[in-house]
């Protein structure tokens, strides 16, 4: 897990912090491109519904839109009251004027980078709900104090801790977590996690299933069902995924040719790769090098 985040190298920011008091309802449109929303709620209760599924999130509880969908944010408790913005910090602050807070969340998104970014929260489904551990907590509470400080380094500071957060979300055990399956719900299975650990490190050796399978210990049909389980994707496609997530790694970072990183990711022909990435990520690994190096 550490390797696919350092791979698709995020960057968190908070929009909003909101201290709010009352019902209220945050209507969020669909992200930029490029742009994972979350809300992170350090105090109180409130709801994100994203089309046709909400989820309750309470202190602790981090929400996820890895599709960017549109989302509602909301409070149903007490009288609706108005709220109104802050400048001064870091980050804007959205307030409940004359009101004691009993909500504290923090509104921001996560940017990524076009190719192993996008795969990985391709690979997760469209609202995540993770309930932090005690680690991740204390972070969230180190977040907390920040931000209401705005001194010299603060938003960088704020972007190292929510990066380092996401990745101690990510990686917590399977009944820490509230439903949803999702590539690191197998990384967090201690027998599928070694089938997933063995692609990321060595993504040019020949991952069959039956292999993957053995180095889970267990039969071809049990790994298979309980990885679709775990992690609602199919074995094949999480191997393609991070195969491609590493080639746009080198595309990016190397001056390797196309040929060679073909090959580091476990394909015998420029051709057959090239067809993979650009089913993958919409263009040829080529293109993909040339616009990655104009961002730059």
């Amino acid at each position: 897990m550490s390797r696919l985040v350092r791979l698709a190298r995020l960057e968190g920011e908070v929009d909003v912090r909101c201290l709010l008091a009352g019902s209220f309802a945050l209507e969020n449109p669909v992200a930029a491109p490029g742009s994972v929303p979350f809300h992170l709620v350090l105090a109180g209760r409130c709801t994100v519904t994203s089309g046709a599924t909400t989820v309750h999130l309470g202190p602790g509880d981090l929400a996820l839109l890895p599709h960017g969908d549109a989302h509602r944010v909301t409070a149903t408790e007490g009288p609706r009251l108005a709220c109104e913005e802050e400048g001064g910090t870091a980050f804007p602050t959205r307030r409940t004027p004359g009101a004691e807070p009993q909500v504290d969340l923090f509104c921001g998104h996560y940017r990524f980078e076009r190719g192993a970014g996008a795969l990985v929260f391709r690979l997760m489904p469209a609202l995540v709900h993770v309930s932090l551990d005690s680690p991740a907590l204390t972070l969230a509470e180190v977040l907390r104090g920040e931000a209401g400080f705005d001194g010299p380094g603060t938003r960088a500071i704020v972007a190292a801790l929510l990066d380092a957060l996401l990745a101690m979300a990510l990686r917590s055990r399977p009944e820490q977590r509230l439903d949803t399956p999702g590539l690191w719900t197998a990384a967090g299975d201690d027998a599928l996690g070694r089938a997933v650990a063995g692609v990321v490190e060595r993504p040019g050796e020949a991952w069959t299933i039956d292999r993957l399978a053995a180095a889970a210990g267990m039969s071809r049909a049990t790994f298979q069902r309980r990885f679709t389980a775990r992690t609602g994707t199919t074995v094949v496609a999480l191997v393609t995924a991070i195969r491609m997530m590493v080639a746009a790694e080198q595309l990016t970072r190397s001056e390797h040719s196309v040929s060679r990183i073909a090959k580091e990711v476990g394909y015998r022909s420029e051709s057959a790769f090239g067809q993979a990435f650009r089913a993958a990520l919409g263009m040829s690994p080529a293109r993909y090098r040339r616009e990655a190096a104009a961002r730059r």
